[in-house]
Order: C-alpha cells, then sequence, then structure tokens
C-alpha cells in the first residue's frame, strides 16, 4: 500500500461543511413541521433560513471551485466496470472479493459513485435549494409580481421541497453507510479528514498479476 494525497483541502471543508449544513437544515425543517421541539418554532424557522443561505453560499463556492481545479471531471459519467461496481456493493464485498475497480489521484470515485454524486449535484440539489428559494419568497414574489408563479401554489412548493429534505436525509444515510466499505470500516472517513488515503501500490499490484500469470 501507499500514502496519496486524494482529497485537496477545500475538498474537505466543502464536504464537513456541507455535510453539517444539510444535517441542521434538517434538523431545523423537521422542527418548523411540528415533529419535535428544540428551538422553539421562530428560531428554528430563522436558524433555517439563515442555514440555507449559507449551503447556497458553499454550494456557488464549490461550483466554481471545481471548474477552476478541473475536478468536475471527476463527475463524468461513465459504463465502464458499472455492473461490476453494483454486483461487488450488493453481493461480492460480503465475500470478501476484490473490489473491481481501484481509486487513484486522478480517479476518486467509480463508476457507480459518479452516477450518484452526478444526480446528487445536478437534480437533489437544486430541487431542495430553488423549491426552498420559492417557498422562502412565495408570498413576496405575489405581492411584488416579481414572479408570475401563481400555477405553482404553496402547497406544492412544499411538498417538493420537503420531498427534498427526505431524499437528502436518505443519502445521507447510505452515503455514511458506504463509507464503511472501504479498505477498513474508518478508512474513507479517515481521508476525508487528513486528506490521505492508503491505495494499492501499482508495482506491487503489476508484480502479483505477474506472478498469477506465471503461475497459470
Amino acid at each position: 500500500m501507499r500514502k496519496a494525497y486524494i482529497y485537496k483541502g477545500f475538498e474537505r471543508f466543502w464536504h464537513w461543511t456541507q455535510a453539517s449544513l444539510i444535517i441542521f437544515l434538517a434538523l431545523t425543517g423537521f422542527e418548523v413541521h411540528g415533529t419535535f421541539h428544540i428551538f422553539g418554532f421562530e428560531m428554528a424557522a430563522r436558524f433555517h433560513r439563515v442555514a440555507s443561505w449559507m449551503l447556497i453560499v458553499l454550494v456557488v463556492f464549490a461550483i466554481f471551485w471545481h471548474i477552476v481545479t478541473g475536478e468536475w471531471r471527476q463527475y463524468i459519467p461513465t459504463t465502464k466496470k458499472l455492473k461490476d461496481q453494483i454486483l461487488y456493493y450488493s453481493f461480492g464485498m460480503f465475500k470478501g472479493e476484490k473490489h473491481p475497480t481501484k481509486k487513484t489521484e486522478l480517479s476518486k470515485m467509480n463508476p457507480l459513485q459518479r452516477l450518484v454524486y452526478l444526480a446528487f449535484k445536478l437534480i437533489l440539489v437544486p430541487l431542495t435549494v430553488i423549491s426552498g428559494i420559492l417557498y422562502m419568497f412565495h408570498k413576496t414574489f405575489d405581492q411584488n409580481n416579481m414572479v408570475v408563479i401563481e400555477d405553482v401554489s404553496l402547497g406544492s412548493v412544499a411538498f417538493w421541497h420537503t420531498l427534498g429534505g427526505f431524499l437528502l436525509m436518505i443519502f445521507l444515510i447510505v452515503h455514511v453507510y458506504m463509507t464503511t466499505t472501504g479498505h477498513t470500516p474508518t478508512s474513507n472517513i479517515k481521508a476525508m479528514i487528513t486528506g490521505y488515503e492508503e491505495l494499492e501500490d501499482e508495482d506491487e499490484e503489476k508484480e502479483n498479476n505477474n506472478t498469477e500469470d506465471i503461475k497459470l
């Protein structure tokens, strides 16, 4: 194994800050819906609005960072070994089989992760953010005629925003579980904290493959 610098400083900051904001937004959002009582309705609603703007600012900076650094290429979807990856997560890893794809500094995500994270960024986050903005300013839009949304009821906007919130929670739970499927249950989390991750050495892998070929 060799230690490689996989996750850059801003990438780690963005990851943990985004996760914290999403959890806090879920907490305050559920309280606004009356699920439980912690801050009180007015404070929960105020905290929810502030955290939502913080998340939007973070998303804007993250988009800019991905474009400038070229990290957006990490999310380009591919079908190569996609079926193998799905089978590995479904059955292979429980049988101790070898991971079908190899992580490198230039390719951090496997084919399935690329599709899931791309959908997260292009569908799930925009759905939740846009519906949240419409929900927040629905009355303002109507009063000032800034945006024509007469055909979109407040109840409909609330439904889509709540759906986005539930989907974000499901994604977060699955994401946390999937972090335990690395070399050790905590290796992926540790890598996102330090930036460094232990990867399989290419020279050693080639040597092992050559040895297997000789035996055959």
